[in-house]
């Protein structure tokens, strides 16, 4: 099965999609990477060239290896990029992609660990998702009693499937389950109204409106919390990795995602570890993605700072936060 794979970035997130590119090429992807953004593009991405195979306006090409093409694809929304996820997979199907007979998303701030065929046996089992680190919500957790009660008013029907809350930053599916993609759209579009419009999310931007958030809220995770009520609204098979899949626990990794700020990019290792926060995995299967085609970084930046998180790691042997 031909298959593609996408990302939204914007700002210093170009660092994570370098990574990401570099990740997926030493696990064996090959074939189209479309990355949409907002801004300019970075330095490492000067040699890209104008791109009219993919019908796109202003999208340019950068040949990352053999067999792997890297699309640039400006946007245009006043979407937060985080709630545009949907969306844009499925502009893609209609377009660019329109041979792919996958589609995985992947936010910039993720590196694959796993050997590529298995994402591509993944998608056969359902739409493939990850468990989230603050999951399970039970079947009458306020949050998920909350959804079903807000979009039963909007004759949207949710049945509860599994206490799994899934994380928003993957998503992979085969054609044939491209219908849940348009079920997350449409659920985030009605959730919209709640948060105030979808330019709003929790992580970054315009801040959502006073009782939005926290953790009873019903979509306090925007984009998020409208991809689980997906998962109750949608009829078809879903095939969920537990929270090791993500790195959030001990176990079998397949694609770390660093949570919260700094990202391992911006992170000064030193200073988290004198406060006691070790690097997490995610912080080191970024820098240990960076010798790959993709060059944003110098080999001695590259030396620096995988030496600090070795120095970072023994000063947390010996002092760290219960």
């Amino acid at each position: 099965m031909a298959s593609t794979i996408c990302t939204l970035f914007e700002s210093h997130y170009h660092h994570g999609v370098a990574a990401l590119t570099n990740s997926l090429y030493k696990n064996g992807y090959r074939g189209a990477i479309y990355a949409g953004y907002r801004g300019s593009l970075p330095a490492w991405a000067s040699s890209s060239r104008a791109d009219g195979s993919v019908h796109w306006p202003g999208a340019t090409r950068l040949k990352v290896a053999d067999g792997l093409d890297l699309h640039f694809l400006p946007l245009e929304t006043d979407y937060h990029l985080t709630n545009y996820k949907p969306d844009f997979m499925l502009r893609l199907w209609d377009g660019p992609a329109r041979d792919a007979g996958g589609m995985y998303y992947f936010d910039p701030d993720i590196v694959v660990t796993a050997p590529w065929h298995f994402f591509e046996e993944w998608i056969s089992c359902g739409v493939a998702l990850c468990e989230d680190v603050n999951s399970p919500l039970a079947q009458h957790h306020p949050r998920r009693v909350a959804w079903r009660r807000y979009f039963g008013k909007n004759d949207i029907k949710l049945d509860f499937k599994s206490p799994i809350y899934v994380n928003g930053g993957f998503t992979g599916l085969s054609r044939e389950n491209c219908s849940f993609l348009k079920t997350w759209k449409q659920i985030q579009e009605v959730m919209a109204p709640q948060i105030g419009g979808l330019n709003r999310s929790s992580l970054t931007g315009t801040p959502l409106p006073a009782g939005s958030s926290g953790p009873f809220a019903p979509f306090g995770k925007t984009d998020q919390d409208a991809l689980n009520a997906a998962v109750e609204a949608w009829e078809g098979s879903l095939s969920f990795a537990g929270q090791d899949g993500m790195a959030f626990k001990y176990g079998t990794s397949l694609m770390p995602h660093a949570l919260g700020q700094p990202k391992p990019w911006k992170k000064n290792f030193i200073l988290s570890a004198l406060d006691g926060r070790p690097a997490t995995l995610a912080d080191k299967a970024y820098w240990l993605n960076l010798d790959g085609p993709i060059r944003n970084y110098s080999p001695m930046q590259i030396k620096i700072r995988r030496f600090t998180i070795l120095f970072a790691g023994l000063i947390n042997r010996f002092y760290r936060r219960s």
